[in-house]
């Protein structure tokens, strides 16, 4: 399996980020380019995870979002017509 880390230097605090990351709404394509509208859906959302299929351009993946960690927001992959 394989196991991708990203570290950024932001302004944002911890919270803003997890909010963002966590924010399956509308306008999310303003902060993700990746993740259009039109292949959004949030299959389940519960107060510290999330099952939600996104993409654009003919790619999509499937992912479960966990971020019952502070600071932390850990998102596997469960499906995918890429990978």
């Amino acid at each position: 399996m394989t196991t991708i880390h990203v570290h950024r230097t932001t302004t944002a605090t911890p919270e803003q980020i997890v909010a963002g990351l966590t924010d399956f709404g509308p306008g999310r394509q303003e902060i993700f380019g990746n993740s259009a509208a039109d292949y959004l859906e949030v299959h389940h959302r519960g107060p510290h995870d999330a099952d939600v299929t996104e993409g654009s351009n003919h790619i999509w993946e499937r992912l479960h979002y966990d971020w019952s960690e502070p600071r932390r927001v850990r998102m596997t992959t469960t499906d995918s017509n890429l990978w």
